[in-house]
This record gives structure tokens, sequence and C-alpha cells, in this order.
């Protein structure tokens, strides 16, 4: 079993350009349990500072394959 506090210890990558887009911070679910979406935030705080839309939602099924040190999404 996966817990949410296992996700955000691994590093999200983008598998398109390679770029690393942060961390998982939160989850978004239904009522009846089911994760609509990851929230994920850059790591460094300057970069969260600057930039407008540091925050990125990740859907289940943008997921490519979760590994022992990062996630792979295909945004």
């Amino acid at each position: 079993m996966l817990r949410l506090s296992d996700l955000q210890v691994k590093m999200v990558i983008n598998v398109k350009n390679g770029k690393h887009l942060g961390v998982i911070v939160d989850a978004e679910m239904t009522e009846a349990g089911t994760i609509n979406y990851f929230v994920v935030m850059p790591k460094h705080f300057f970069r969260r500072l600057f930039k407008a839309d540091s925050e990125i939602n990740v859907a289940i099924k943008e997921i490519v394959k979760i590994g022992e040190d990062v996630i792979l999404v295909d945004l």
C-alpha cells in the first residue's frame, strides 16, 4: 500500500522535457475517497515566491511511473 507521505518525498519529473516540477504537497479527493489530482509545488522557496503559477495539478491518468525516488508524469 502506498501512502501520501510516501509520495511527498519523491521528485516529480515531466517525461516530455525532463524538467523537475517539484514535490507533491497535497491531494484533491472526492467525498467517496477517490483522488482527483495531486498538487505539486516547486521545492525551492524562491521559485514559488516569484512565479505566479507555481502550483501544478497532476491527475492520476498523467502519472506514467512511480519509482523509488521519482514520479514520472506526462504533462
